[in-house]
């Protein structure tokens, strides 16, 4: 956001993955959970907060490292970056409303969070493009979640291994319905998303609600 600043989307404490389960324990937050006792002389005490909040470089990244997460990448290049959440095929909008969605969500919020539907790369993504999935059947919104989607049809197809006759030809098909998975779940690519602006996604309860969303645009 400049001056060091970083708007981001927290599931609680701080913590942007999760499952809300006893497994947190085994994952590695990319935010903070500043303890009460010694909070960040910049952002005060965010272990109890939740939601979209600001935070500074340095709680943002709590020790881990900064990543870059490419945008209208080429299908190409989206394919040979196997592992998800690092880029997408989706154009980003212009600098200037990408920081008006994130401020005014910073004020407003940006609904439940929810490891798989609506998360911190959805929160990222929606900035940068003003694009959400408006269906409420899909799972996998985000290119992490996707991934694993990917990941699991790709196992759930080995009785496709009829189709080869050995490990090679296997590993081929697998891969091939990974990739697959991937490219058309990416938000560049799928038809069921709409270009929202913030303030009617907020008036609307479109976060909690997408087909509301979509009802409205086309009532509009």
């Amino acid at each position: 956001m400049g001056d060091g600043n970083v708007i981001h989307f927290t599931r609680g404490a701080g913590q942007e993955i999760g499952t809300g389960t006893v497994l947190d324990r085994f994952l590695f937050s990319s935010s903070p959970s500043n303890p009460s006792d010694s909070p960040c002389p910049r952002c005060g005490d965010q272990s109890s907060t939740d939601g979209v909040i600001s935070s500074c470089l340095e709680c943002f990244l709590s020790n881990g490292e900064l990543y870059l997460f490419e945008y209208n990448v080429s299908p190409v290049f989206f394919l040979a970056k196997a592992r998800g959440g690092t880029c997408t095929l989706a154009r980003s909008d212009p600098s200037e409303d990408v920081l008006h969605r994130a401020k005014y969500l910073l004020q407003n919020g940006f609904g439940v969070y929810h490891i798989f539907k609506n998360n911190c790369e959805d929160f990222a993504i929606y900035c940068k493009t003003g694009l959400l999935v408006f269906t409420t059947l899909s799972v996998g919104r985000s290119g992490q979640a996707a991934s694993i989607l990917a990941a699991a049809s790709a196992v759930v197809s080995s009785p496709l291994r009829f189709l080869t006759t050995g490990f090679g030809g296997l590993t081929v098909v697998g891969c091939g319905i990974y990739c697959v998975s991937r490219i058309v779940s990416d938000i560049g690519m799928r038809r069921d998303v709409i270009k929202i602006p913030v303030e009617r996604l907020v008036a609307r309860s479109g976060l909690d609600e997408p087909e509301s969303a979509e009802q409205t645009l086309k009532e509009e």
